[in-house]
């Protein structure tokens, strides 16, 4: 691990450089095309950024300028990002799932001046909106299926912003180096858009200081190493992907695997077996759904086998969660349960050989941790933010408790303020708002970054992350309520895909249900329930009453106050396209709660 007091590695370039020089023809990333894993080595790696940088450069990239990158995770997403660094501009990611309009705006507020895209259906995107984007030169397009017809003077491909940059090699060897050598650490590297839950997103500026720092506190409380390897499976223009996939592979040199499409990351896991695994907490729930229905589904001895192997797994986690040595039965138990059924389920959800979990964005649930726990995968909980180039805590190895997001990094500062919000400092602290000084201003007050969450030291140090502070309950009698707890409680549920809790300055609680569409279908059907499309089977008075069954055994676990009195099951699924979701799949409440209105008074009526 390289020491961030040796200045000769303060940027993520020159820290690549270095790699190139260590490791040479290892293999650094992995891509899977057409059902085939294709290498590609650190040296290969450096040959395309360099010529992607130097193309760049040779179009009249500047010092300061902005590249976006819309597209899939693929290995071209991380040599333009590398390349616009190198060239001390500044990559913008905007996610593969926005709408032409979302692309414009983060386009137009960024004043990018290229965008690198994946294919054709982006290119589109950029092309519908680009009468809007006067800065915009050029689209450059990673795969051109379908787009040799396509005549508009701003495109052009990928290969040949790297034929531009292999003539400049030739005509000055050593230019990409000395280009590199010019990075300095307090520059800006990237702009990461928040998710936007409460108002169009903003661009937080983070310099080459911020990722190193992260970076090396990060690796002093939780290291990778060269022997790791992860697949990338959130989207990269996502920081804690970013921080996982780009800044930590430059620190440690693990391989990056690329699946082929987000149909096959199941069947790519498994291939892979990554040794570390990053995830949102909805997609930890969707795999315990899986797991869950499966089992329902299996054959008689399996279900037997799995009923009586999960009580086990969970008297060990217990004992484990409470800093106690596992007597030695109920570890030989273990191991038998682990032989007979979790090793087969680890096996399945390609974790065999994972020895890192990490669920972050938003909190999960406790159910879901003592399922994941039980079968031995030992997912340790972070919490960080954009703003603050990722990480600011993470569960340790030996002290996992449920409930809490671990230690706070050791480079990091962090107190409460008086009505709960979390208060942080640290050299990881983004540089503000791209073009927007107000709200800078009202996010770092005397140095000190407000955070937004409302939080709280247990007894042993570790922090507990309570809600947003904005999206506290407060009901009419006073009460406070959070309703991230209620919410993963009944997202616990096989059959519960989205929940949302009402029930501010209200006298009760109410809760608005998105069903989960395979798992119910699949029970529909053994049930002999007729049905033709989502708003058919939500509609359904035999899945209301089976979802009533899973709210009622979450009310018996909460205090009388927080129970849902009333609820109702959305005809439609919520979604990225109509701007309920973002695109890490949190709920924009305000949204909902404006979209959803009537049907909201009615439940209160």
């Amino acid at each position: 691990m390289t020491s961030r007091a040796d200045t000769a590695y303060d940027t993520p370039p020159k820290l690549f450089l270095r790699n190139v020089d260590r490791y040479g023809e290892r293999v650094a990333l992995r891509e899977k095309v057409l059902g085939i894993w294709r290498r590609i080595t650190w040296n290969e790696y450096r040959d395309h950024v360099r010529h992607f940088g130097l193309g760049l450069t040779a179009m009249g990239l500047r010092k300061g300028d902005k590249v976006s990158v819309l597209g899939d995770n693929c290995p071209e997403w991380l040599y333009a990002d590398l390349a616009v660094q190198s060239a001390s501009g500044i990559t913008v990611g905007i996610y593969p799932t926005d709408t032409a309009p979302q692309v414009k705006y983060i386009l137009e507020n960024s004043d990018s001046r290229f965008v690198v895209v994946k294919d054709q259906e982006q290119t589109d995107k950029v092309l519908e909106v680009k009468d809007a984007l006067p800065l915009l030169e050029k689209v450059i397009v990673i795969d051109m299926k379908g787009l040799r017809r396509y005549t508009d003077p701003l495109v052009m491909s990928f290969e040949q912003v790297e034929q531009l940059g292999r003539k400049a090699q030739k005509e000055a060897p050593g230019g990409f180096e000395s280009m590199v050598s010019r990075t300095r650490s307090e520059d800006a590297a990237i702009i990461v858009y928040t998710s936007g839950t409460t108002g169009p997103p903003k661009g937080a500026i983070l310099s080459h200081r911020n990722a190193l720092s992260m970076t090396q506190s990060m690796f002093e409380q939780e290291p990778l190493y060269d022997s790791d390897s992860l697949v990338s499976s959130l989207p990269l223009c996502h920081v804690a992907e970013r921080m996982f996939s780009l800044f930590f592979a430059l620190e440690s040199g693990h391989v990056v695997n690329f699946a082929e499409s987000v149909g096959t990351l199941q069947e790519d896991l498994k291939e892979i077996s990554p040794t570390a695994f990053l995830q949102v907490p909805r997609i930890w729930e969707k795999m315990h759904s899986g797991i869950i229905i499966k089992m329902q589904d299996a054959v008689p001895f399996k279900r037997w086998v799995f009923k009586r192997a999960m009580p086990i797994g969970e008297r060990v986690a217990r004992y484990r969660w409470n800093g106690r040595k596992v007597p030695f039965i109920w570890n030989l138990l273990y191991g038998i349960a682990y032989l007979a059924m979790f090793r087969h389920l680890k096996n399945q959800l390609g974790l065999l050989q994972g020895r890192l979990f990490v669920s972050g964005a938003a909190p999960l649930s406790h159910d879901i941790i003592k399922f994941f726990h039980s079968i031995g995968i030992w997912i340790k909980e972070s919490y960080g933010s954009t703003e603050m180039t990722g990480m600011v805590s993470i569960q340790q190895t030996g002290s996992i408790r449920p409930g809490t997001v671990g230690k706070v990094l050791p480079s990091i500062q962090c107190r409460i303020a008086e009505d709960g919000e979390i208060l942080l400092s640290a050299d990881s602290v983004f540089t503000g708002y791209y073009g927007n000084p107000d709200a800078t201003a009202s996010t770092i007050v005397d140095e000190w970054l407000y955070t937004g969450d409302v939080g709280a030291f247990d007894e042993n140090g570790d922090l507990k992350i309570l809600d947003r502070k904005k999206d506290i309950i407060i009901t009419s009698g006073g009460k406070n309520i959070t309703p991230s707890e209620i919410e993963n409680k009944l997202k616990f549920s096989p059959y519960i895909k989205e929940a949302i809790i009402i029930g501010d300055r209200r006298k009760y609680i109410i809760a608005l249900i998105q069903i989960e569409l395979d798992n119910v279908s699949n029970w529909a059907q053994a049930n002999r329930i007729a049905f033709t499309t989502y708003k058919s089977l939500a509609l359904n008075e035999r899945v209301r009453d089976l979802v009533h069954q899973e709210i009622e055994g979450v009310n018996k676990s909460l205090a009388r106050v927080e129970t849902i009195k009333k609820f109702t099951i959305l005809d439609k699924e919520l979604d990225q396209d109509d701007e309920e979701l973002t695109a890490t799949m949190k709920v924009r409440r305000s949204v909902i709660q404006e979209k959803f209105s009537d049907l909201i008074g009615e439940l209160y009526r």
